[in-house]
């Protein structure tokens, strides 16, 4: 179904400031029904858990139905949905829980496509364990991984593999099955990033063979805070530092302190919201995020290749490194001769907001020759008009003859 674009803008309270909105990729703008859940909980009766009245129950009620939710987006076991503050939060986490048992000699890979929350924990908890530390290389002619060296990287002593579902940077969806799968012949665990990628594409935790997915809600809607995704048997497996009278339960083991249980009904809000953008999809929520996701996909590559075009068009003024064949609606781009920074601002102040930098994407920026110029993003989003197009088109050739 088409996806209809003036219906859902109108979720958002925040688009009525004329901005056009091109840094989804940084976080997306949330739905009334979010902030309302979040307003709901937090300021109606509300304990720490408990089944004795109803402030304990609406507490626990929250998280069971955020787990349940998650479940649903990431086609996973919501006994084993963790909570987090952050993506990033949580691979540190676990990198440091994991790590207990890596020694010298075993060996870690990363990838030169990731943002950098799924490349330091991994290699500051190798060097705490004296691992060894072997790259995916990241092809700049293509924009994609390349596997000859996942192959040579890959050993009886990998004890993970930690690679993006999708780049934050310039989009680059790299074939994590076929990484996931030749990480467990070699008898390694998986850690999947895909904070950018849940915000632009049906996830199946399964499908993608990830031992561990994380992703971040504020990327699709929802407030601050991070998921992660894994099989319950494998977390019963970890056993993190906790305090003694905590539970030991998982997922709950992985989960410190008292839970921010209004970030959790928004984010539970934001995943139904998600699952109405296609309104005649199935009754079963897991059916609707499908058949939205794929109205959002259609919508979105429509407007990414109109951009691409007509920015294609403007060549050697403006050059395009968002290349690989397979890819997000999220575009990166360098003004030869001029500062991204200089666009950035001059769009802004026409009320386009295109953000330049590198985006903690620290490898990829380096494999990319980017070391010191800065670069524009502009990432389409499901609340992205046609209009809003037109706008970063206009100012882009505004920019280039100014």
């Amino acid at each position: 179904m088409t996806l209809d674009v003036a219906r859902l803008r109108t979720a958002f309270p925040s688009l009525a400031s004329g901005i056009a909105h091109f840094d989804g990729p940084g976080g997306t703008q949330t739905p009334l029904a979010v902030g309302q859940a979040i307003l709901d909980t937090l300021t109606g009766p509300l304990s720490n858990r408990g089944t004795s009245v109803a402030s304990e129950r609406r507490s626990d009620d929250a998280v069971t139905a955020f787990r349940a939710a998650c479940a649903d987006l990431l086609a996973a076991d919501p006994r084993g949905i963790v909570f987090g503050r952050s993506a990033t939060q949580l691979t540190y986490d676990f990198a440091k829980h994991l790590s207990r048992d890596w020694s010298a000699g075993d060996e870690v890979v990363v990838s030169r496509l990731d943002h950098d929350a799924n490349v330091r924990p991994w290699i500051q908890a190798a060097e705490r364990a004296g691992a060894t530390v072997r790259w995916i290389e990241l092809d700049a002619a293509t924009g994609e991984l390349d596997l000859d060296s996942l192959d040579a990287a890959l050993s009886e002593r990998t004890r993970l593999v930690a690679v993006t579902a999708a780049s934050n940077l310039i989009g680059t969806i790299p074939p994590v099955r076929t990484i996931a799968d030749r990480a467990h012949a070699a008898g390694a665990l998986v850690w999947v990033d895909g904070v950018h990628y849940t915000a632009h594409h049906v996830v199946d935790v399964e499908a993608l063979a990830a031992d561990f997915f994380v992703c971040s809600p504020y990327k699709f809607f929802g407030p601050h805070c991070g998921v992660l995704a894994a099989s319950p048997t494998l977390l019963e497996s970890i056993h993190p530092d906790k305090l003694q009278p905590s539970t030991n339960v998982v997922p709950e083991r992985f989960e410190f302190g008292t839970l921010p249980y209004e970030l959790l009904a928004g984010v539970t809000a934001a995943i139904g919201v998600l699952a109405t953008i296609d309104p005649g999809a199935a009754e079963n929520r897991r059916d609707r995020l499908v058949a939205s996701a794929a109205s959002v996909h259609e919508r979105e590559l429509a407007l990414r290749t109109r951009i691409e075009e007509e920015l294609g068009a403007l060549a050697p003024d403006v050059e395009l490194h968002s290349r690989a064949a397979e890819r997000t609606a999220t575009l990166f781009m360098t003004f030869p001769g001029r500062r991204s920074a200089d666009a950035s601002a001059f769009l802004a102040a026409r009320d386009v907001l295109a953000p330049s930098g590198s985006f903690y994407a620290v490898e990829p920026f380096a494999a990319l020759g980017l070391d010191d110029v800065g670069g524009l993003r502009v990432g389409v989003a499901p609340y992205t008009s046609d209009e809003d197009v037109d706008r970063l088109l206009d100012g882009v050739r505004a920019f280039l003859a100014s």
